[in-house]
């Protein structure tokens, strides 16, 4: 099977961005966005997905976390699509229930080409500490749109706003993990269409 890995580079006024991800990998990552709570979500993304990641994001964080939050999520988008390729062999689907302390998210994911978002995952407090809560559906929407997938992200209860951020990456991270799986049973593209 060849390699299931992907090189993004992205520069524009507001970004600067180095993104390395390898699919079939153990969960390694050296991550430097700027953003401190940003890095924290995106090692638990590569831990729990098992991608193996890199990212070097210089952004204008002197404005604020904005723009390199949703390029750093435009760059995985377009990594993932180049690295699933064609798509041959792999589940395709994957979901999560995932429980964080008092936060319960479900995450649902389906690498079919077709980009959609529904997030349903009201965040009680605007920062977490110096990062807007808002910019976690930014981050899913940017990557969502730039791998083509469709992505549900439920939030059933939840208080803490951290929790329910880190529930939101931990689920999507395993639903990742299990869609991008390649299926034994599956001799070809996972679609009554032939492609994806």
């Amino acid at each position: 099977m060849s390699s299931r890995s992907a090189k993004i580079s992205r520069q524009t006024a507001e970004t600067s961005i180095e993104l390395e991800l390898n699919l079939d990998g153990s969960g390694q990552h050296s991550i430097q966005t700027g953003v401190g709570f940003l890095d924290h979500m995106l090692v638990l993304l590569a831990k729990h997905s098992f991608m193996d990641l890199t990212i070097d994001a210089k952004g204008d964080l002197e404005v604020d976390a904005h723009h390199t939050t949703e390029d750093v999520g435009i760059c995985l988008g377009l990594a993932m699509k180049r690295a699933l390729g064609e798509k041959v062999g792999i589940r395709r689907y994957g979901h999560m229930v995932l429980p964080m302390e008092e936060t319960l998210v479900t995450s649902a994911i389906d690498f079919s080409g077709r980009p959609f978002v529904v997030f349903q995952a009201p965040m009680p407090s605007q920062k977490i500490g110096e990062f807007d809560s808002e910019l976690v559906e930014d981050f899913w929407q940017a990557f969502a749109a730039n791998a083509g997938c469709n992505l549900h992200i439920l939030l059933h209860y939840g208080r803490n706003t951290h929790h329910i951020a880190e529930g939101i990456f931990k689920a999507t991270a395993r639903s990742i993990r299990i869609a991008t799986e390649i299926d034994p049973r599956q001799s070809g593209v996972p679609s009554s269409k032939g492609v994806l």
